[in-house]
């Protein structure tokens, strides 16, 4: 696949596992979250994770999935506190930034589309200083639906005008992307490297990509050569051929 970036207008990209490391994530409700509930409610930290996981489970692809303040009425803890005690965890993907100044060098319109709660946001915004990349920030709190729902889309249409032929996404997550194509979007690349606790885990089903640099074309160019090799799961997926 060739990828010209003259046909690119508009960028929306994910936040957890694209542009941040979500090992924070994952040691957040994976391990500090059930520690502490399991002290507070005098349970062996085995049946606390055993008892987490399974409720955790039971709101995926709901926005509860992600709402703080729902976390911390149904668990009886403050999650955005217990959030800070861990927010030395909080990074920024390798080459992310070098991404976000090649877009707006080059004038896209550069929006942060996450699930994320605003507390969530809050947080990680603060601590990464990303903000000031974005044209836009866009919570699927304020649109009332997960971008696991193919509804969504529509509705940041509304919110951050794009032109799905013209629009580039950036997820770590195939049911988005999956959502987002179906929409009509057109670009779409996976982040294969989520976690830097984690192996990239390369997708099957769309483009995927190591680190967003992938994406950066040689100087004096604004073309680059992609190319699509699930087989091998260490292996860069998206390759730039200078």
């Amino acid at each position: 696949m060739k990828l010209d970036w003259n046909d690119i207008d508009s960028v929306l990209l994910d936040m957890d596992g694209t542009l941040l490391d979500r090992h924070f994530d994952d040691h957040f409700w994976l391990e500090h979250v059930p520690r502490t509930y399991a002290r507070k409610n005098k349970l062996p930290l085995g049946r606390a994770k055993e008892q987490l996981y399974a409720l955790f489970r039971s709101q995926e692809n709901t926005l509860n999935w992600t709402d703080l303040d729902y976390w911390s009425s149904r668990l009886g803890l403050d999650i955005p506190l217990l959030k800070r005690e861990v927010d030395h965890l909080i990074a920024v993907h390798p080459h992310v930034t070098d991404f976000l100044l090649f877009l707006r060098r080059n004038g896209k319109a550069v929006h942060l589309v996450t699930n994320a709660h605003g507390k969530t946001l809050d947080l990680k915004l603060r601590k990464t200083r990303l903000g000031p990349y974005f044209d836009g920030i866009v919570s699927a709190h304020d649109l009332g639906l997960p971008k696991e729902d193919g509804r969504f889309w529509e509705r940041l249409r509304k919110k951050a005008p794009f032109d799905p032929a013209r629009t580039m996404l950036g997820e770590d997550s195939e049911t988005n992307l999956s959502t987002a194509q179906a929409y009509g979007i057109r670009y779409l690349f996976y982040v294969s490297r989520s976690s830097s606790a984690l192996p990239p885990s390369p997708s099957s089903r769309f483009i995927s990509l190591h680190y967003f640099s992938q994406l950066i074309p040689p100087a004096g160019s604004l073309e680059i050569d992609l190319q699509r090799d699930c087989s091998v799961p260490n292996k860069l997926i998206a390759e730039v051929r200078t």
